[in-house]
This record gives C-alpha cells, structure tokens and sequence, in this order.
C-alpha cells in the first residue's frame, strides 16, 4: 500500500514586511582609530624632535663657535658676533710663529706607531682568548678588565716614577707605551668577543689545509674582522691623537710636546691668546676627521658585532 507523498508548500515573503530598515538621519560617526602599539602620539612625536634638535644644536655650537673665532682678529675674540673682519693672522701665527709644525710632527709619529701596535697587540691578544684555552687566561682577561678600573689621574706619578727610572721622560717612546696600556685592553676585550662571532669551522679548515694558527689568523681571520680593526685603530688613534694629562706630565720643552700639550700654551696663567688656540684646534681636528670618515663605515658593525654571540 502506497503511502501518500505530502508536499510542503513555500510561501513567497510580503516585499512590504521585509524590506530594509530605512538609515537614520544625519551623517554616520567615524570609527575611532586605534594606535598601534610602540606608536607615538602627535604631542610625543614634537618632543622627541624638539629634543634631538636641541641636543644637535648644543652638540654642534661649540665647534661651530671654535671655528668662527679662529677668524676673527684678536680684538674681537670675545665679541658675540660672526666674522665681522675676517682674518687669517691666527693661522698665520700658530703656523708661522709657534712650535706647532713639530709638534704635529711629534704627534703624528705617536699616534701611527700606537695605532699599529694597539691594532696588532689587541688583535692577537683577543684572537688567542677566543680560540685557545692556556694556563692563566682568565687571570689575564681580568687584569685587562681591571686596569680599566682606575682614573687616570691616580696612575700618572707611579708612570712618572717608572718612566724616570727606565730615562724614558721626554721621549716618545714613553707616552707610545703609555697609550699602549690604555688602548690594549679596552680593544683586547672587543676583539675577543669579536672573534667569538666568527665561526670556528673557517680556523678548522685553515688547519686543514695546512695553515699554523698564525697563519690562520693572518690569512682567514683577519680579513673578517675589518671592522673590529676599524674600531680598535679608531680607539687607539683617539687615545693617542687627544690625551692631554700624560703628554703633559711625561714632555716639557716646546720642542718635545705633542699638539695635546702645545695647546696649553696658547692658554695660561701667564697668556691668553684664545684666537691662535681655537687657530690650533681647528687644524687638530682636521686630521681626526679625516680618519673617522674612512672608518665610519666599519664603526657601527664592529661595535655591535662583538655584543652578541652567534
């Protein structure tokens, strides 16, 4: 017996009844924008701007003022104008009149011969630290670390007395192994950590090959590390190129000083002659500049290539 089939019947919706609600009057609110997180707000965007100009502005007045005054005659070295009557007679005079010529002869011969043996010395040091385990490292990577620890003014009379001693006063061999000990273990620190980035497998296959570890560091290595080298020639040669307190104590006689110390005799308590200094010191600064232009590249890499471990 057949069961009889039901159909379901579909009703067609009234158009009337469900038609869309009409829009409410008046124009839509905005949505509200949320801010990302770490993003600034208009109000902290300004300061943080308005901050780093005034940090450029005080960071670049002094030059900038050392710079204008080196032009300016003598009469109107205090004055709080620009180059109103530009001059060259201070130039004239520090070149001309002064000692500076040997002086800068005197400071060049130091800083190259600091920055060759800082380089080389803080190289090797770090490189045999990072690679090789010896009786002793670790007394010896923690008396670099703590002959950083003292001011320099505490260290220059027992330096003094050493150099007296060992006849070394007024000879630029004294104040080369007296940067030395200030360059060395600063720089032995960062190349060792500089080194610890790059990988061991590369000294594996020097060995390999047939390579002793000198010959290793020389050929493998060391071209790897240029720019921990520019970052330790760069300390080094500051070291050299600006220190005033031991160039100072350690060179008396005009002919004997470095530019560091030739410039406080411009500026004393027996003379004043503030344009032939700040004349000086603009001429002192060129040669820095130009070796940071060179290095500049290799700065920034080789300071953070060290602080992390691969």
């Amino acid at each position: 017996m057949r069961t009889p089939r039901t159909t379901t019947a579909t009703t067609t919706p009234d158009p009337v009844t469900t038609a869309p609600a009409p829009a409410a009057s008046g124009p839509r609110p905005r949505p509200r924008r949320v801010r990302r997180r770490g993003e600034r707000g208009p109000l902290a965007s300004f300061g943080l701007h308005a901050g780093l100009l005034l940090a450029a502005v005080v960071a670049v007045f002094p030059p900038f003022w050392l710079l204008v005054t080196s032009f300016k005659p003598r009469s109107d070295t205090f004055t709080t104008s620009l180059v109103e009557n530009f001059t060259l007679e201070n130039y004239d005079h520090v070149l001309g009149d002064t000692y500076f010529l040997t002086w800068f002869g005197n400071s060049v011969l130091i800083v190259v011969v600091t920055t060759l043996l800082g380089v080389f010395i803080s190289a090797t040091t770090g490189y045999a630290v990072s690679r090789f385990r010896f009786p002793g490292m670790r007394p010896l990577m923690w008396t670099l670390l703590i002959t950083q620890m003292f001011p320099m003014a505490i260290l220059i009379v027992p330096l003094y007395n050493l150099m007296a001693q060992l006849g070394l006063l007024n000879q630029p061999v004294g104040l080369i192994i007296t940067y030395l000990t200030i360059a060395v273990p600063f720089c032995a620190w960062m190349m060792k950590g500089f080194f610890d980035t790059i990988p061991v497998s590369i000294d594996e296959s020097g060995r390999v090959d047939g390579l002793n570890p000198f010959g290793t560091f020389w050929r493998l290595i060391l071209p790897l590390a240029k720019p921990g080298l520019a970052v330790t020639g760069f300390y080094s040669f500051v070291t050299a190129w600006a220190e005033v307190a031991y160039a100072s104590a350690f060179m008396t006689g005009e002919e004997n000083l470095t530019l560091a110390g030739g410039l406080q005799t411009f500026v004393n308590q027996y003379v004043g002659d503030w344009g032939s200094m700040t004349a000086a010191a603009v001429i002192i600064a060129v040669p820095a500049a130009i070796v940071f232009a060179i290095a500049q590249r290799h700065l920034v890499a080789g300071l953070t290539s060290g602080a992390v471990k691969s």
